[in-house]
């Protein structure tokens, strides 16, 4: 049987060439897969004669680039680091932006300048949450919380381990899932990225360059820190990540950030925030494999179950977490990870 003459054709690749020509005033271009991404959009970057640019390819019936728009100037005005809209067509899902280049933080990141980046890194998130304004972004409510730990459950325990919990796991989880979202919605509220990590900052003049904060809201002030330092893709010793974490929180209290006044209760809230974080991510990330056909962001599964388990020893409360996740990894794939 012969294929169609369609088969293999990218439509909206080529929707995607049409429209360029238009904010290119007709210029000649060439255009490359410029990064992955987990969601359904695309970025491609655009080579012209003296520039580059990167044109993000976003279908309207899976996402929506309103919020990339508006979360884009708002952070603009705050003075970050962020790609400039230089055209948009907000029907087609395509949008023609500033290049803040390809090296990522993960991809700089060393012993001998992870200091200065993150130096760097913490001052944007500060003057960033210094601009937050109630009633503009989404809240980062009660419901949005639990249907991000609801993940957890659905997707890696179910689908990807196979484990059908019991009625005693069940209430396990649900009173773990409490204690969490009460403890986030118990901070002051500030703006957030909620994907601040490595792998979305560039090294950039100025720096850091900020992407993909399309999904950003208002919530809690603890939680772009625990992105940061407790991230998906690299891991730190825990002496660094506290270090780190105080030179946030001292930077913060001068910048007149609502922070905790005693640092103890503000690394506590951090803790928590990351580990709702973690388990959302474990279901985010088994549901990009079996739903979206992704399975190399499982590799990293074991890091963020690495930090569960060692915020669980902390804490009295998070104890019987500790112990359902030794009876569901019992059955856990077994996929390694590096530092």
């Amino acid at each position: 049987m012969k294929p169609s003459p369609a088969a293999g054709r990218d439509e909206r690749l080529e929707l995607l060439r049409a429209w360029l020509a238009g904010p290119l005033a007709g210029a000649a271009f060439s255009l490359a897969p410029a990064s992955a991404d987990a969601s359904f959009r695309r970025y491609f970057r655009v080579t012209l004669d003296s520039a580059t640019r990167i044109v993000m390819d976003a279908p309207p019936q899976r996402e929506d680039c309103r919020p990339f728009v508006q979360v884009a100037q708002l952070m603009r005005d705050a003075g970050l680091h962020v790609p400039e809209v230089l055209a948009a067509d907000l029907d087609q899902g395509f949008l023609l932006l500033t290049d803040l280049g390809d090296t990522t933080y993960l991809k700089a990141l060393n012993e001998n300048n992870a200091a200065a980046l993150f130096g760097d890194a913490i001052t944007a998130l500060i003057a960033w949450q210094r601009a937050s304004q109630p009633g503009v972004l989404p809240p980062y409510d009660r419901a949005l919380l639990q249907r991000e730990m609801d993940l957890f459950p659905e997707w890696y325990v179910g689908r990807h381990l196979g484990i059908t919990l019991s009625d005693a796991q069940r209430a396990t989880l649900a009173g773990i899932n409490q204690l969490l979202a009460d403890s986030a919605l118990a901070q002051p509220a500030v703006y957030v990225h909620r994907d601040y990590m490595p792998r979305n900052l560039m090294l950039s003049e100025p720096n850091p360059g900020v992407l993909d904060f399309q999904d950003a809201v208002y919530g809690p002030i603890s939680y772009d820190v625990a992105s940061l330092f407790r991230d998906a893709f690299i891991s730190w010793p825990e002496e660094r990540v506290i270090d780190w974490a105080v030179r946030y929180w001292e930077q913060a209290k001068r910048a007149d950030l609502p922070v905790d006044a005693d640092f103890g209760e503000f690394y506590r809230s951090l803790e928590w925030m990351g580990l709702q974080r973690h388990l959302k991510v474990l279901g985010i990330f088994a549901r990009i494999c079996h739903r979206d056909g992704k399975p190399a962001y499982l590799e990293d599964a074991p890091r963020f179950l690495a930090y569960a388990h060692a915020v669980c020893a902390r804490y009295v409360a998070l104890k019987p977490l500790a112990q359902l996740l030794d009876e569901l990894e019992q059955r856990a794939p077994q996929v390694g990870y590096t530092f």
